[in-house]
């Protein structure tokens, strides 16, 4: 199988290869150089060794059109621009010795690198990090896209960090500072579609795609094809081998419709991670549990936990928080005990239509639970955080439950400090496309109470605006001392008493006690008894008993905004 991208070969040679089926004649284009005709085989490969040593800025000429190396290492100018050939050994690494973490260690910070500053300005924060006690990061997607900031969801070139970012070693760097901190980092991957703006595979290699499968994207990805396949394991091979990530979170694969084509990927990806620890992360709608054993992939991102907790939080009840506006304590429950709320039952949103699996036998890290992520604040309108949404106290309580419940939690950039600014969903669309995001922002929100009005639906940021992305930025909150503070406590007391027992637990069942208030319980792996208790709701519950050692409390045992935490050896 030829593999996609440049080789470098020997003495400044290397191999170029481009799959274009719809074609019988392409030139290798090398800024400075000679064109150099390339040869086709029988599948549609072309291919020439061209002397092109690192920094080489490249593109291939089709005719009518000039295209960038689809697997590019780096862009010069934008996806629009040239490839550059790197060297994919050029970074020497100082964490060789790295093997990795456990999965049941993992306190995730999601973060987007450009916010941050770069790859450089985050690789300086990433002491504070793990200072805090979290044990990993995980990037939102680095893919190259159009223009200079996005969130990651629109790249088009998945093999090339995104140059606003840094380049592939300035990355690397990143990434060989955080293991030397003891963190892990993850790596948001898009597999499901392209952007709208810089993909040019459909004009030469049309069975990339198959147009009979409609998404919300357009034609979706024919993975049945082993060169598209390879496309996308090769590149996810990329990032474990070359780059060292520590795992991939794979967005919504659910669109992507495929199971043999993920659960061959993560096979071949564990493979090829040979005695290091390699964590793979879905997000799936479908709620499938199936993809959850068989050491398939180590856990999924559990929007049905933040959605309750959303709800009981804020009371909202619009859009996708719907399905939990029913009976959310109940809900909180289930998904304490048994990970997934929607195991096969209808789901209001999605007409009534039943989603989900059973998960009750799993392990509660195969779940990773958060209050916030950048769906659930972006996707706002106004992208609000619950720091201004949610009663402070409230969301102390939640926090604890977050963090000292056996699910594998994550937090959000920003979450730590307490802060209070948005994250908005920004862009860097120009002309048309600009115009068609930004008023197809606005139409989203056209059915929710406050943006019934056009006036209320102008005032939503522009997601092009460059100071839309500017005040996405985070920055400590007023109370930052005491969120640090509380976070700190918590992440160091998850460390001391969950982390140890976290293998072989399993729920031990939960009950509502009021309105908002649940207690639930997990029989860990050394057999002893772990016991949270929490009401977020208006009025006054009785907790049980402790029956054995308290190790964490907030507030007055059931009253409004209380938590409590203990263990039964």
């Amino acid at each position: 199988m030829t593999r996609w991208g440049t080789q470098p070969l020997s003495d400044g040679l290397t191999r170029f290869r481009l799959w274009v089926p719809d074609r019988e004649e392409v030139t290798l284009l090398r800024e400075g150089e000679a064109p150099a005709a390339m040869t086709r085989d029988a599948n549609g490969w072309f291919s020439v060794d061209a002397d092109a040593p690192a920094g080489t800025r490249y593109r291939f000429d089709l005719g009518d059109i000039q295209v960038p190396d689809p697997a590019s290492r780096a862009q010069s100018g934008g996806v629009h621009g040239w490839s550059v050939v790197t060297d994919p050994h050029g970074h020497h690494w100082r964490s060789d010795a790295w093997r990795g973490r456990p999965w049941c260690e993992a306190v995730i910070e999601e973060v987007h690198a450009g916010a941050e500053g770069g790859f450089d300005a985050l690789r300086e924060r990433l002491p504070e990090i793990a200072d805090m006690g979290i044990t990993a990061i995980e990037l939102m997607p680095v893919a190259a896209f159009s223009g200079s900031r996005n969130w990651g969801y629109d790249g088009v070139l998945p093999y090339a960090p995104a140059e606003s970012y840094g380049t592939p070693d300035a990355l690397k760097a990143l990434i060989d500072r955080a293991h030397g901190l003891g963190l892990m980092v993850f790596l948001d991957v898009v597999y499901n579609h392209f952007g709208p703006d810089g993909n040019y595979l459909g004009a030469y290699a049309s069975g990339f795609f198959n147009p009979d499968r409609n998404t919300p994207w357009g034609a979706g990805i024919d993975f049945d094809a082993e060169h598209v396949r390879r496309f996308f394991i090769d590149n996810a091979r990329m990032w474990i081998e070359e780059y060292r990530f520590d795992g991939l979170r794979f967005d919504a694969v659910h669109a992507i419709g495929d199971d043999g084509f993920l659960d061959a990927m993560a096979a071949e990806l564990r493979e090829a991670a040979g005695d290091r620890h390699l964590h793979l992360i879905l997000e799936n709608e479908r709620n499938d549990a199936e993809r959850l054993r068989h050491d398939r992939y180590d856990a999924q991102w559990n929007d049905d936990f933040h959605n309750t907790l959303h709800v009981l939080l804020t009371g909202e009840r619009e859009a996708y928080y719907g399905d939990f506006a029913d009976r959310p304590t109940d809900k909180m429950a289930r998904c304490l005990n048994e990970g997934f709320v929607y195991q096969g039952e209808g789901s209001p949103n999605h007409d009534g239509a039943p989603r989900g699996s059973p998960s009750g036998d799993l392990s509660p890290t195969a779940f990773v639970s958060f209050l916030q992520n950048h769906d659930q604040i972006g996707n706002r309108a106004m992208g609000e955080r619950l720091t201004v949404l949610a009663d402070a106290e409230k969301l102390r309580a939640a926090t604890a439950l977050l963090i000292l419940c056996p699910q594998i939690p994550m937090l959000f950039m920003g979450d730590y400090a307490g802060s209070e600014t948005p994250f908005l969903f920004f862009t860097d669309f120009h002309d048309e496309l600009a115009d068609a995001v930004r008023e197809g922002r606005r139409r989203e929100f056209a059915r929710f109470a406050a943006f019934q009005d056009e006036s209320a639906r102008a005032k939503i940021p522009d997601p092009n605006a460059a100071e839309t992305f500017e005040a996405s930025r985070p920055r400590p909150g007023p109370q930052s001392a005491a969120w640090q503070e509380l976070y700190r406590a918590l992440i160091a007391l998850r460390h001391e008493v969950i982390v140890p027992r976290l293998d072989s637990a399993s729920g031990a069942g939960s009950e509502v006690l009021g309105d908002g208030a649940v207690v639930a319980r997990w029989r860990m792996g050394d057999g002893a008894l772990l016991t949270l208790a929490i009401n977020l709701g208006d009025a006054p519950v009785c907790f049980p008993e402790a029956g054995g050692e308290a190790i964490f409390t907030l507030g007055k045992a059931g009253d409004p905004a209380s938590f409590s935490a203990w263990v039964t050896p």
